[in-house]
């Protein structure tokens, strides 16, 4: 059968359909293309990370929050001592934002949301740094682990649950009646015993209320508050004529001049005690010499000899004075 060579109107709507489905292909790989910056001119950077929970090759790379690039590659280094460059991530970034990334610009994994997917943020630099070239290392900034956060979250609900089952058996043991505090709640007879105390307590209280009482009359009666008045006032008077400089008391406390006089007296009975302990006066050696004690005792015991003589036979000392005034 020799096949027609007209189009039909099914065959112009097919390819039309066709035709419409590979313009919107196109500009759906156009638009995804311009949002990841697949059509973009790009260079690349190096950064070496300890670790890095879930970044994965491909993922993305962010500038101040913005998608400037993604991740290359993610390659292991040889083991060493330092354990700060366990990975070598090599990242390729848009090359019109060069101007953005400088040398004191920083890296470090961010994570899109609480529990989303892992990105590499770089924050802009500062115009007084250069800029970096293609295959120049970022420094990586210390950042958060969240899974070392939720560890401690976990280990404060476990210190919280562990709480919840103290205060589970402390409010057990309250209901149980042990304890002061349980006794107090559940104890009929400690609440009777502080019901009377309580009705004692205003008995009392009401007996000192009583106006025939001693705390009554207190209470009431202004003639003791007159009397404290009248005696704080005569106390104030005596303090004022005390302190009044024109009396005795006043004097006492404010004029130099007794003190200068005691003062006087004090140096003198000094001077005069110096001079009785000097041994070379009378005095002194009256106090030390013995000799000269002994000749007083001597002379006292002579002086009385003779007294006693003359009071025995008055005649025999008194004969020749007569007879002198006689003469």
């Amino acid at each position: 059968m020799k096949r027609s060579a007209f189009i039909t109107v099914d065959q112009l709507r097919v390819g039309g359909t066709i035709l419409v489905a590979l313009l919107v292909l196109a500009l759906a790989v156009y638009k995804l293309g311009k949002a990841a910056n697949l059509f973009s001119k790009r260079y690349e950077l190096i950064v070496y990370l300890p670790s890095a929970n879930g970044l994965r090759q491909g993922g993305s790379v962010t500038l101040a929050g913005q998608l400037v690039g993604t991740v290359k590659t993610i390659e292991f280094l040889p083991v060493d001592f330092d354990t700060t460059r366990n990975l070598r991530v090599v990242v390729r970034i848009d090359r019109s934002l060069r101007e953005q990334i400088r040398k004191n610009s920083e890296a470090r994994l961010r994570t899109m949301g609480l529990l989303g997917d892992k990105v590499l943020d770089i924050s802009p630099g500062t115009p007084r740094f250069p800029i970096l070239n293609n295959g120049d290392t970022i420094h990586v900034a210390t950042s958060l682990d969240y899974e070392a956060v939720l560890s401690k979250a976990a280990g404060a609900v476990d210190d919280v649950v562990a709480l919840s089952h103290d205060l589970s058996a402390i409010t057990g043991g309250l209901a149980r009646g042990q304890g002061t505090i349980g006794q107090l709640l559940t104890n009929r007879a400690m609440y009777d015993q502080l019901t009377g105390a309580m009705a004692r307590a205003n008995a009392l209280f009401a007996g000192l209320q009583n106006p025939n009482g001693t705390f009554g009359r207190m209470l009431n009666d202004p003639t003791l508050y007159n009397r404290l008045t009248g005696a704080v006032t005569s106390l104030d008077s005596t303090l004022m004529a005390i302190n009044s400089s024109q009396g005795s008391m006043g004097k006492l406390l404010r004029d130099t001049t007794l003190y200068s006089n005691l003062v006087g007296i004090s140096s003198g009975a000094d001077s005069l005690m110096k001079m009785l302990s000097n041994q070379e006066g009378f005095v002194g050696k009256l106090l030390t010499d013995q000799t000269l004690y002994d000749q007083l005792v001597k002379l006292t015991s002579d002086l009385g000899a003779v007294l006693a003589d003359v009071r025995k036979d008055p005649r025999r000392y008194t004969k020749g004075m007569i007879c002198a005034f006689k003469c």
